[in-house]
């Protein structure tokens, strides 16, 4: 792809206008590595066209794996002042995914990764609570590179074309399409916000949990691009049950599949894979935190309907749910804090459904209400 492809360009504006409504005189944090530099670059002309301040925040494909097959453990907890600056200090956060090898930390020890992530808890949570208090915006999306195809089963173009519908980029007017599901999902939280205990059956799952005098929150395209889903923290102390997630889930360079999970009074007290076993209780046991859920969540993006092994993408899938171990979001009410945020996708599409104080909700990937 050109540096001045349109797409790209239609893209950037997206996010500067509809997901960070930029501002004159806003410093903007652009994140990511030179894989993506065509939309790198196109977001640092659309916030210039809006007045911001843009400051790009780069790294090397590869260097992550460098660091942590050669560092030492002062080194992987050494956080610099150029990591810190887009969660910290910018108005404005704009982060590009962009892996080209989405298996290169496979072979790094997980107790290595935990330091790493340990060290970046506190700035998690910084990052976390200014977008909370509005005092900082953020956006997530990711450039389509032939590792998330291949992820995908996709060539690299069927991929991006695939992204663009997601992230309703193939429509006259992405804005307002965003717009659109935004009042949907509305509709959804408005009939939730009264409720108080969410109870999940399916294969291998029962699972109840509360979200009394919680807030859901609305993804419309703002934090995440693509978004599509409704979420909130659950209450801390709440998850009972058992739980299986379907799909596998990437993170931090590993593949682990077939994840099933028992909580007692929301603590994960047993946890199980089928692959990568040993890289999630590790994960659960980075912090007191990370064996709470900090998210529950319903996709509702019906223009993703397959899985894509990238979590981003999986965990809007129309008609499935996904919760997150570890630190919650403040605004949805969650006071869980962890060095961890671990998105985990149950399809309950073909079979299972979901209650809400008694009342059916999803079924067969339907909402009912």
């Amino acid at each position: 792809m050109s540096g001045h492809d349109p797409r790209m360009e239609r893209w950037a504006d997206t996010i500067v206008t509809w997901s960070t409504n930029v501002q004159p005189g806003e410093s903007v944090a652009i994140v990511g590595s030179t894989a993506a530099e065509p939309l790198l670059r196109a977001l640092y002309r659309a916030v210039l066209r809006h007045g911001g301040h843009p400051v790009f925040v780069l790294d090397l494909p590869g260097a992550e794996a460098d660091l942590l097959a050669l560092g030492n453990d002062a080194q992987l907890s050494w956080v610099g002042p150029v990591e810190r600056y887009p969660a910290a200090v910018a108005d404005v956060r704009i982060i590009v995914e962009s892996e080209t090898n989405t298996r290169a930390l496979t072979s790094v020890s997980p107790e290595r990764q935990a330091i790493r992530s340990r060290a970046r808890r506190d700035l998690r949570m910084t990052g976390m609570k200014r977008a909370a208090s509005g005092e900082a915006r953020w956006s997530l999306t990711i450039y389509p590179t032939d590792a998330f195809a291949m992820d995908a089963g996709m060539s690299t173009d069927e991929f991006t074309d695939f992204l663009y519908r997601a992230c309703c980029l193939d429509q006259e007017d992405p804005a307002a399409a965003w717009k659109a599901l935004s009042l949907e999902q509305a509709r959804l939280i408005d009939w939730l916000t009264p409720r108080r205990e969410i109870h999940l059956t399916g294969a291998d799952t029962d699972l109840r949990l509360s979200v009394a005098g919680r807030r859901w929150i609305n993804s419309d395209g703002k934090r995440n691009f693509p978004s599509g889903e409704i979420f909130t923290g659950p209450v801390e102390d709440s998850a009972n049950g058992h739980v299986r997630f379907t799909f596998p889930v990437m993170t931090e360079g590993r593949e682990v599949r077939d994840i099933r999970l028992r909580f007692a009074d929301g603590l994960v007290v047993d946890a199980a894979a089928a692959a990568g076993e040993e890289f999630l209780i590790s994960t659960l046991d980075t912090d007191p935190g990370a064996r709470r859920l900090g998210e529950f969540a319903f996709g509702t993006n019906r223009a993703i309907q397959r899985f894509t092994g990238t979590i981003l993408l999986d965990e809007k899938i129309g008609g499935t749910v996904h919760m997150a171990v570890g630190a919650g979001y403040p605004d949805s009410g969650s006071t869980n804090e962890s060095a961890v945020h671990w998105d985990m996708i149950c399809d309950l599409r073909q079979a299972g459904e979901v209650t809400v104080d008694g009342i059916p909700f999803l079924r067969g990937g339907q909402f009912l209400v």
